[in-house]
């Protein structure tokens, strides 16, 4: 656990033990910002064909010792493993992500319930683009605004939990995913993981898929389209990136190197 707490710098390289942690809102939010800031969301095993494995242990090996990244199976499954470490009593739910969807999807999202003190908390490390950098609270209606987006969650008869968003200068409200409140265990995420692998409609096997936030905005590989955005600044650069090119941005913007 120490080495996955010095990854996401929640600790320094130097400290030889960690103390105890806290199990209050403040840590838990803290950990889901610091994953977000230093472990990329990226599909590049899927692209090279190397199976993906949710087993603790080789998720450790990529994600903490390797320095890699991954998507919403391998990372939500490491990160629950490393809340359950510290002490944090946790459920696991399936998801439909619903941002531009013109129909119900199928679930291949996995998210995390978190409860503290008799409240329970959405927490999410596992998407690259546009959900909350912290935990929201799991009640209806409450809006909550991180860097310029507002998020809430209701409730609907057949989908369950729904998180909307929007921008704070704007007036709609977009739908991101869903999920009903149905335990998962780690074998349930198995065959949905293999989907996203393999199958010929999955949108991971396609392009890369690379992303990672930072203190002001986010850096996206989508393709060959690189993009950096400065939210504060309000700056954006996007280049178009030859394959060759490509090795040095994944090492300077996203601190993976293949």
């Amino acid at each position: 656990m120490k080495e996955y707490l010095r990854r996401i710098g929640f600790v320094g390289d130097g400290v030889l033990d960690v103390p105890p942690i806290k199990k209050d809102y403040a840590t838990l939010s803290e950990l889901q910002y610091r994953h977000f800031l230093t472990v990329p969301y990226e599909n590049l095993d899927i692209l090279r064909n190397i199976p993906l494995s949710l087993d603790t242990k080789k998720l450790y090996d990529k994600i903490v010792i390797n320095k890699r990244g991954g998507y919403c199976f391998e990372l939500n499954a490491i990160f629950n493993w490393l809340l359950c470490e510290i002490g944090f009593k946790t459920i696991n739910y399936f998801a439909r992500f619903l941002l531009g969807e013109s129909k119900i999807p199928m679930r291949r999202h996995r998210v995390i319930r978190v409860d503290i003190g008799g409240v329970s908390y959405l927490a999410d490390v596992g998407v690259g683009s546009i959900t909350p950098e912290k935990p929201l609270k799991l009640v209806e209606n409450e809006e909550t605004e991180i860097r310029g987006i507002i998020y809430k969650l209701n409730k609907e008869p057949f989908l369950g939990w729904v998180l909307s968003f929007r921008k704070n200068n704007q007036n709609e409200w977009q739908k991101l995913y869903s999920f009903s409140e149905e335990e998962q265990l780690e074998v349930d995420f198995i065959q949905p993981n293999f989907y996203c692998q393999y199958n010929p409609d999955s949108i991971f096997n396609k392009e890369n898929m690379i992303a990672i936030r930072t203190e002001t905005g986010k850096n996206t590989l989508d393709g060959n389209i690189f993009k950096t955005l400065d939210f504060i600044g309000g700056t954006k650069t996007i280049k178009e990136c030859t394959e060759k090119e490509i090795p040095e941005i994944l090492k300077k913007y996203f601190g993976i190197e293949l």
